[in-house]
């Protein structure tokens, strides 16, 4: 295998090779992600063989589901953990259910400030660019960018899509003034990887899902141009779609809206694929994807129409879950609960902080620290774990928790010697969850 730092240099090497040799050779090397995929990020690092046996179920369903073991910087920091913890954690379950298929460990959320950290033992890469969305690029790339899409502009028609998208220059302008310096900085942030990295043999995925705004499928199509023209061979794109995608919780929005924009995107990528050369695998990944009931069945719909394939971001169940098998177990276990609860309640400001894009909760409808210390572990259980429509279910607690690991990490050895105490209740939970409430719903198993 040629290492894949010649690959990216050759242009400048030997003119006679164009941009599109170039990618071609790198595609080949590159390490290549199922079809379908989950994220499956696990805090603690202690739920590794729970979250894989639920995709083990799915695939003697028939349906196979390649896992993706993510944790991004911030939760490290937070739980005082290393990325190669998370790769042990990863190996030691493949090893413990004798798992014969791929599975990737997913550096998520990286930036050019931490990404040094992951490369040795991930073979995942989410590229984060949303804090890079709307700063101006220099006029002379917004020109030359707009010059290159000359053959776009007019009635641009996606096909299968009833309507044809108008593009003109100020169209072009405003895109390329929005997205062109977030997927310049995403050019350097691969470069760096596969230059230190070796060989191709990783899965880059681009995101852009952490914004107030969300793409649309015209901005989509532009992006992925900026993609390719960047040489990213990506296989998964993270666009921020219409609605909230709140985390832990279900989906608030339009559901009819959505799926016509999630329809549009997978139209979007199919044709750029083609297009502009890509990665014939790219797929839509749906970031804070996990608990999203409400948009499930309209996402399996339209995947099962095209023949498509997606990844859903799961992590945060597994933590919320440990958390519910901790309540279900009782004794000092429920205490442990209700103490991240009551903690996180008189932390919240400083908890919500770094997840102000994407948590909606109501302080007036959380319960009291003196009621919860109160509650049984089946009234704690039910009022945390996501059954829509029962009557003890409050997504503002479950969103304040969701926040609130920082809490358990705190607890040290207190809360992993109760995970290690309570470890079959709480696989069961994890295991449950992931299986009944997301693969199935997602799949129709």
């Amino acid at each position: 295998m040629q290492p894949l730092e010649e690959l990216l240099v050759w242009d400048k090497k030997d003119p006679s090779w164009s941009q599109y040799r170039i990618k071609e050779k790198i595609f080949t090397q590159m390490k290549k992600i199922g079809k379908y995929s989950f994220g499956i990020g696990d805090r603690f690092a202690h739920q590794g063989s729970a979250q894989l046996r639920a995709l083990l179920k799915a695939q003697n369903g028939g349906i196979e589901v390649t896992p993706v073991w993510n944790k991004s910087n911030r939760e490290h920091m937070y739980v005082h953990s290393k990325p190669a913890d998370t790769r042990a954690e990863a190996d030691q379950a493949v090893k413990e259910l004798a798992y014969k298929g791929d599975y990737c460990v997913d550096a998520d959320h990286i930036n050019l400030s931490n990404v040094e950290g992951f490369v040795a033992t991930s073979d995942f890469f989410t590229i984060d660019v949303a804090s890079k969305i709307g700063i101006a690029a220099s006029a002379e790339a917004v020109d030359a960018f707009v010059a290159s899409c000359a053959a776009y502009t007019g009635e641009l028609k996606i096909p299968a899509i009833a309507h044809p998208f108008h593009v003109d220059e100020t169209l072009l302008k405003t895109i390329a003034g929005k997205f062109l310096t977030a997927i310049d900085e995403a050019g350097k942030i691969y470069r760096f990887i596969a230059e230190n990295k070796k060989s191709g043999d990783f899965v880059t995925e681009i995101s852009m899902d952490e914004v107030e705004t969300p793409q649309s499928p015209v901005e989509l199509f532009f992006i992925l141009k900026m993609i390719a023209n960047q040489g990213i061979p990506a296989q998964t794109i993270a666009p921020k779609f219409t609605g909230r995608f709140n985390k832990g919780v279900d989906y608030v929005g339009d559901v009819a809206m959505f799926a016509k924009e999630f329809e549009e995107d997978i139209l979007v990528i199919d044709y750029a694929v083609k297009e502009f050369q890509m990665m014939d695998n790219l797929k839509l990944s749906v970031h804070s994807g996990s608990d999203k009931f409400s948009i499930y069945p309209e996402i399996q719909r339209i995947i099962t129409k095209y023949d498509k394939g997606i990844h859903v971001k799961t992590a945060g169940t597994t933590w919320l879950e440990e958390v519910i098998g901790l309540a279900v177990s009782g004794g000092e276990a429920l205490k442990a609960a209700k103490s991240i609860y009551a903690q996180a309640l008189s932390r919240q400001e400083e908890l919500c902080a770094p997840y102000a894009d994407v948590i909606d909760i109501h302080a007036d409808q959380l319960p009291t620290a003196e009621a919860v210390a109160e509650w049984s572990s089946e009234k704690f259980a039910n009022t945390l774990r996501h059954i829509p429509g029962h009557p003890d279910y409050n997504p503002n607690l479950r969103q304040l928790i969701h926040v609130g690991y920082k809490i358990a990490s705190e607890m040290g050895t207190y809360y992993t010697d109760l995970l290690k105490a309570n470890k079959a209740v709480i696989g069961q939970c994890v295991e449950e969850n992931l299986y009944d409430r997301h693969l199935k719903r997602l799949f129709t198993l």
